[in-house]
């Protein structure tokens, strides 16, 4: 029985003949991102902002308006009310009252109360309570995870190879987390402490597809010392295709059953992982590879330097008469 090969064996793509349009297309979708995230923000969910959190399914697509002009009238603080994955599906976001555990306790069964008596085949899924200091810490832990996650990465890879594959590595991851970020600020998913989850997840599966390629790089470079980079760059990433094809596939069509058919809080989650393992492969082959060509890397490279002997060395020792 033969087995099944999605990727034939030695392919020869030249991928690194569009690497002027990949990175432009790059640096275009990094300054959109970037664009985004500070225009628009994100939907940022209990865990970062603090305050109240009720999600409610209905049995029919939910009538927004009508469930902002009763939530309103409690006169609990404006209330941010949207579609929670379906039509059905509802998140509701109050501010903290204040008095404590107790009165918000007390408002989010004033909440109830006043849906069901409009409502009453409402269900409540969730209510969570995230103080202000509490959201403030969990941002700022959660951009110093993300941050420090990258650094010691590229450290690492500087380490493991050189200095020019560190700062590959590390644009790389860059590429990936931003246009990560960018998608969030332009669909305006609510981004919590799950999607920062999900960006660690990304920061650690692009790294491992960028090792990959790059280990099999630095073995060509020892082994071809006469062939010029661009094809030996082609010629590794070639050779690692089908690991990368065939590992990518395989973990997006398990995250690809979640998004559809998992349940609504892991929703951002996966989605998000999702995304990262497009953009991942993608970068691996057309930011990490070329990047090492605009830093003029090259066969000869990493060869050591031979220690030049001294002159009278070179020129020997006169003989005795």
């Amino acid at each position: 029985m033969r087995l099944l090969k999605l990727v034939p064996d030695n392919t020869n793509i030249d991928f690194l003949r569009w690497r002027f349009i990949t990175t432009g297309i790059s640096i275009l979708l990094i300054v959109a991102s970037v664009a985004l995230v500070a225009t628009r923000g994100f939907n940022l969910g209990v865990d970062f902002v603090g305050g109240q959190m009720i999600r409610v399914s209905f049995t029919e697509p939910a009538k927004i308006d009508d469930l902002r002009k009763r939530i309103n009238a409690l006169d609990l603080g404006e209330a941010t009310i949207q579609e929670f994955g379906k039509p059905t599906d509802v998140s509701i976001r109050l501010p903290l009252p204040e008095g404590g555990d107790a009165a918000a306790n007390a408002a989010a069964d004033r909440v109830k109360a006043t849906i069901l008596a409009g409502y009453p085949d409402a269900r409540f899924d969730a209510v969570e309570t995230v103080s202000g200091k509490v959201s403030k810490e969990l941002f700022t832990t959660g951009a110093w995870a993300t941050g420090l996650a990258m650094v010691g990465i590229a450290a690492y890879i500087w380490f493991r190879f050189e200095w020019q594959f560190g700062v590959g590595g590390l644009l790389s991851l860059f590429h990936d987390v931003t246009l990560t970020l960018g998608f969030f600020a332009l669909t305006q998913l609510q981004f919590d402490l799950n999607v920062v989850a999900a960006v660690l997840t990304i920061v650690g599966y692009s790294l491992n597809d960028t090792i990959v390629i790059y280990d099999r790089i630095r073995e060509d470079l020892r082994k071809y010392r006469k062939m010029e980079i661009v094809p030996l760059l082609n010629g590794a990433v070639n050779e690692t295709l089908a690991r990368t094809i065939m590992t990518s596939l395989t973990m997006a069509v398990a995250l690809l059953v979640l998004v559809l058919l998992g349940p609504d809080n892991i929703f951002g989650l996966t989605l998000a992982i999702l995304l990262g393992i497009g953009i991942g492969t993608y970068s691996s082959i057309y930011v990490a590879a070329p990047m090492l060509v605009w830093l003029k890397v090259g066969p000869n490279s990493f060869v050591p330097v031979q220690p030049r002997a001294p002159a009278g060395e070179r020129m020997g020792r006169p003989e005795r008469g």
